[in-house]
């Protein structure tokens, strides 16, 4: 049996805790670098917080961070079990590699893993704050190593059939606000209406107007050959301040009318030289209208609404790739899809609130979305296929189904309540479970 002076035990077993706090500083680095969210690192750097700037600096390149902090941990948790056996072999004889193990393995799961990361985690972007400057130094202290680390794991994983891209982002931004808002409401920390308006922006980017416009079957138009008042009384008429004019056919758009223009051209009629209310009859709407914004069925809401707001207008026609109508879009229909339904004194009254039926079913109107029932429900339909209800149960029955048919898909029972030609009007909708 090995034998140690008093001296050398005290200095290992003082190497040991010194080893120890190294672990536990590498441990709570790691987690505290890993976890700290680099809006709010960007944030306080701005302010002018240097650990948080130097904390950005360090997560740039989070493989070599973690390769060099792995290192540092690794080393200082080997050399410290080592002396440890020493130690115990020198106290104990052969039983004291049992004792080193036990009490190593207690030390640092305690002291240098679970201990530093629940601190680290508690805070982590003041914890990364105060540990970059440091790590900054050991992963520059480290880069030839690491270097060589990562050529060999890239190429033993290649072997395998893996390729690492070393600009390839684990999550872009958007994922990441979408995950904490969405995790924010499952906790109770969002209402609903803010999630549904936060989700709402983010998603303009990656959906088209063909998926919130107003087809062409709805749409209200007036016939430019149409008598004065004839045109005069369907503008009065209608709660829509701007409408489409066509020529012959509702599928040619000539331009578009707008209520104060047709308003300053009837004023000028009456209230000019030999005028009158007779003079009304002497209007024609191609004096007043302006010329038509076409824009393709598939512009992003996103793009849309720049160039809405480019423009200076509020109201385009969507066409498809062949120039035929397919309905028209207005920049209140994309701010609907961020804030909900937005209404005035002149619109009609709002559709009655979803409510279940006793068996937790509903019945809805097949033309609603789907994005607006997922909305109102808090369901998880799937719209990459379909835009309204109606048309999910079509494409998923690769039919048109007969009323009283009933289809389950995607966790739901899809009842058909009414039909209407080739239209399916209402439908009956409930989880399955």
């Amino acid at each position: 049996m090995q034998t140690m002076t008093s001296g050398a035990i005290w200095g290992t077993a003082a190497a040991i805790l010194f080893l120890l706090a190294l672990s536990a500083f590498f441990s709570g680095s790691e987690t505290a670098l890993t976890a700290a969210s680099r809006g709010k690192l960007r944030s306080q750097a701005d302010k002018g917080n240097l650990g948080a700037r130097r904390a950005l600096a360090v997560t740039d390149d989070s493989e070599r961070l973690i390769g060099s902090v792995l290192l540092g941990n690794n080393i200082v948790n080997i050399l410290a079990a080592s002396l440890a056996t020493a130690l115990f072999t020198a106290l104990f004889g052969e039983g004291g590699v049992a004792i080193a193990t036990l009490v190593m393995t207690a030390l640092v799961l305690i002291f240098a893993e679970v201990m530093p990361k629940t601190y680290a985690i508690s805070n982590p972007e003041a914890a990364a704050s105060r540990v970059a400057p440091v790590i900054a130094l050991v992963v520059r202290a480290f880069a030839p190593i690491v270097s060589v680390v990562r050529a060999l794991v890239r190429a033993v994983l290649r072997v395998f059939g893996v390729d690492i891209d070393a600009d390839a982002a684990i999550m872009s931004a958007r994922d990441e606000i979408v995950g904490v808002i969405t995790q924010g409401h499952t906790e109770g920390g969002v209402q609903k209406e803010d999630r549904d308006r936060l989700l709402g922006a983010l998603d303009l980017g990656d959906r088209f107007v063909e998926e919130i416009m107003l087809h062409r079957s709805g749409i209200e138009m007036v016939d430019v050959d149409a008598a004065p008042a004839e045109i005069l009384d369907q503008c009065l008429a209608s709660r829509h301040t701007r409408l489409p004019v066509y020529e012959g056919e509702p599928e040619n758009i000539i331009g578009l009318i707008h209520s104060k223009d047709m308003l300053r051209t009837i004023d000028r009629l009456v209230r000019g030289e030999g005028g009158g209310v007779e003079a009304i009859a002497k209007f024609d709407v191609r004096e007043a209208m302006m010329e038509p914004y076409f824009v393709p069925e598939t512009t992003t809401l996103d793009d849309q609404m720049r160039e809405f707001l480019k423009r200076h207008t509020h109201f385009a026609l969507v066409v498809d790739e062949y120039g035929a109508l397919q309905g028209l879009i207005t920049l209140e229909d994309i701010l609907e899809e961020i804030v909900g339904e937005i209404t005035d004194e002149f619109d009609q009254p709002d559709d009655p609130i979803l409510t279940p039926d006793a068996d937790g079913s509903y019945l809805i109107d097949g033309a609603m979305t789907i994005r607006d029932l997922n909305r109102a429900t808090d369901w998880g339909l799937p719209d990459d296929e379909a835009n309204t209800v109606a048309g999910l149960v079509i494409h998923e029955a690769q039919a048109i189904p007969t009323k009283g048919q009933v289809f389950s898909f995607h966790g739901f029972r899809f009842e058909v309540a009414a039909r209407e030609a080739h239209r399916i009007t209402q439908l009956r909708i409930r989880p399955l479970g």
